[in-house]
């Protein structure tokens, strides 16, 4: 794999980690995610509408907070769906690519929405009026009772959602942990996420199919798989015994993460992501280097 790899004194893992038969090429899905790239605040109007109370200042107030709620609305449906996504993937590896795009998506949603706290505040004046016309609405037709009923229930649904500060990730956790545990699959999804680990790993370390456009995919997927690794092991992915080198994937991101300067693939942020979302990384069993070199970054 040329001088990178062999400066990384990589241990063979064909011992230790299954194949599963699958390329990884970069397809991210952007549809969603271009609507929170995009995403305005409506903190002026807010602002206006707080201090000048009146209609039409409400009025403005709410118009421009609605394409934030549409689209909160939509991640927490797609994120709602990820339980069904997450079935038979450990028995159906042509469908890994799939699990790699949705990773990739989590990772890239729960870094946009940390880096705008003013969707909360956002959703927050949305929620509070949408409150005050359920208590007008109380007082009218039934059947616009029921409606908005929905909707408060929904909105107080996806303000719980959002509250959390890497709320993709918490479901993606939950969701697959869940899974295992009902399924009594820990080995074998184990071994799948180590193999997702490893072909990221390996294509980081391979120069011919390493190129700008796809190190920050490959870095992405990487750091939550063994993530997930850590969650659903009993072990987790810092123990000795984990096929996972979790402190070479560390060098790996420390070295790679020049070649692409996109912000979001930055070194702080992968690795922000393992130390605030690890089960196992305080664990005594947990190697004090790799523990250090967490913290550090």
């Amino acid at each position: 794999m040329g001088q990178l790899l062999a400066s990384l004194n990589l241990r063979s893992h064909s011992d230790i980690v299954p194949e599963i038969g699958f390329d990884i090429e970069i397809q991210p899905n952007t549809t969603l995610l271009k609507s929170l790239k995009e995403y305005k605040p409506a903190s002026d109007c807010i602002r206006n509408a707080i201090a000048t109370p009146n209609p039409e200042n409400e009025e403005i107030a709410w118009n421009a907070v609605l394409p934030t709620v549409d689209m909160l609305t939509a991640f927490y449906s797609y994120s709602s769906e990820l339980d069904g996504v997450t079935k038979d993937l450990d028995r159906h590896p042509g469908l890994t690519k799939l699990f790699a795009d949705i990773l990739d998506f989590v990772f890239e949603f729960d870094y946009l929405k940390i880096r705008n706290p003013t969707i909360q505040n956002d959703f927050s004046f949305y929620r509070r009026t949408l409150q005050r016309g359920t208590q007008q609405v109380k007082k009218e037709k039934e059947s616009d009772l029921r409606v908005a009923i929905n909707q408060d229930d929904l909105a107080n649904r996806i303000s719980l959602f959002i509250a959390y500060p890497t709320p993709m990730l918490k479901c993606v956790i939950e969701t697959t942990t869940k899974y295992v545990q009902t399924n009594r699959l820990v080995q074998s999804v184990s071994d799948w996420l180590a193999s997702i680990w490893f072909a990221c790993f390996q294509t980081l370390n391979n120069k011919k199919k390493t190129t700008n456009d796809n190190v920050t995919f490959y870095l992405k997927v990487m750091v939550v798989s063994i993530i997930l690794y850590d969650h659903i092991d009993p072990n987790g992915a810092f123990s000795k015994c984990s096929p996972i080198n979790v402190k070479n994937s560390l060098k790996t991101i420390q070295l790679l993460n020049n070649i692409n300067q996109q912000e979001q693939s930055s070194t702080s942020n992968l690795i922000s992501a393992l130390r605030y979302n690890s089960k196992h990384l305080n664990d005594e069993s947990t190697p004090k280097g790799i523990k250090n070199l967490v913290m550090a970054t």
